[in-house]
């Protein structure tokens, strides 16, 4: 595969590092991570209003822009590089893509609209809290709703953990496990508004400052039947995969650009530092680490780019499962890489800044914990490896 950007992606790229460059400083980064809400709802409306980007995957007929992953990944990769603390991965990378696969044309058009619009922000949730002891796995398996008919529609009790913006989002797109044996497998998709009767949130504290997620705790919720998502012929196990695919790709893409700026941090301060009367960018035991760093960053973007490619075509021909199989397998591979490259290189950098690496007024430490916390979620390397043998065997 040649890939190489349209000129009208480039602009797309250039436009959003430029601006993301100004508006996502150090300071900016600092300030706003200290918050609950973890994110400037000023800031946001700049995004959503002057560059309309949370509308970038969002069907024309929609009120959206109707771009595809390949642009997606664009501009989380610039995202990543300044690691912009906004609702855009949630809302986007997460509950946009689930209610293009399950929602049917009312339901896109009553959540997919404000969405555009900038008026709503939306996450995806479905994890509870044994997805942690799962041995990586944050598949159907790690379900943390349970749900259940009534004479007017559902009621959903349990406990959702590791939500991106959980506490702070507008629409909740969650999945939940039958409590009654006769639904078969039992996994429904739901349109959850956040400030529905019986939903309680809190913001959950994490190593990554940079990105908040959020507790839920759902005491007997009603819901209507219109809230319920459809899922077709298609197997909702299948549906929930898919979704979590393309929420790799994103968050593969984000690692790659954070990988590439703390190689590029790490150059610029080794042209600085000196030490035995030269600079320390001269000595050749640590031009050998900035290269394999060089050569993880190059690798981590194509892999992000070829498993973007794979997704939009997999969106572009819904309910091919061959295309699907393949985005699975793509979507594991560049989140599996994408973390272990990051991880090093912001492991790498901190040796590269030496003992202030890690000090409170270098950004090095916030890339390396975020370095972390990306690793895990969704599943490390180790369990993105185990998936993709799985699917050779079968």
């Amino acid at each position: 595969m040649e890939f190489r950007f349209s000129p009208e992606q480039v602009m797309i790229r250039d436009t959003a590092a430029g601006f993301l460059q100004d508006v996502s400083t150090s300071a900016a980064v600092r300030e706003v991570m200290a918050s609950e809400a973890g994110y400037d709802p000023l800031l946001w409306q700049r995004i959503c209003q002057e560059l309309c980007f949370q509308a970038m995957t969002v069907p024309e007929e929609y009120g959206g822009m109707g771009l595809g992953q390949v642009e997606l990944a664009a501009v989380l990769e610039q995202m990543g590089k300044v690691l912009l603390c906004s609702p855009f991965f949630a809302t986007v990378g997460l509950g946009v893509n689930a209610l293009l696969m399950l929602g049917n044309p009312a339901q896109k058009r009553a959540w997919l609209e404000p969405i555009a619009a900038g008026e709503m922000t939306a996450t995806f949730a479905w994890t509870g809290p044994q997805a942690a002891r799962n041995g990586g796995q944050w598949g159907a398996d790690s379900l943390g709703l349970t749900w259940k008919r009534t004479t007017n529609g559902y009621q959903l009790d349990g406990e959702l953990c590791y939500v991106i913006d959980g506490h702070t989002a507008d629409l909740l797109i969650v999945a939940a496990q039958s409590s009654d044996p006769a639904d078969g497998s039992g996994i429904a998709f739901f349109a959850l508004p956040a400030g529905t009767a019986g939903v309680e949130r809190h913001w959950q504290p994490t190593m990554d400052q940079t990105r908040h997620q959020g507790r839920i705790h759902c005491v007997a919720v009603a819901l209507d039947e219109t809230a319920r998502l459809e899922t077709g012929s298609v197997l909702p196990e299948t549906q929930l995969e898919h979704i979590l695919s393309l929420a790799k790709v994103a968050i593969a893409a984000e690692q790659m650009g954070a990988a590439q700026q703390v190689l590029d941090m790490s150059v610029a301060y080794m042209q600085e530092r000196k030490q035995f009367g030269r600079t320390i960018a001269s000595y050749q035991a640590l031009k050998h680490k900035t290269a394999d760093m060089v050569l993880k960053a190059e690798v981590a973007r194509s892999a992000v780019y070829y498993a973007a490619c794979v997704a939009q075509e997999a969106c572009a021909t819904d309910g091919d499962s061959r295309i699907a199989a393949e985005l699975k397998e793509a979507a594991a591979m560049a989140k599996g890489y994408c973390s272990d490259t990051l991880f090093f290189n912001a492991g790498t950098a901190l040796q590269l800044h030496g003992g202030v690496g890690f000090t409170w007024e270098y950004d090095v430490h916030l890339y390396f914990k975020r370095a972390k916390a990306s690793e895990l979620y969704l599943g490390n390397a180790a369990a993105q490896r185990e998936q993709i043998a799985r699917q050779l065997l079968d």
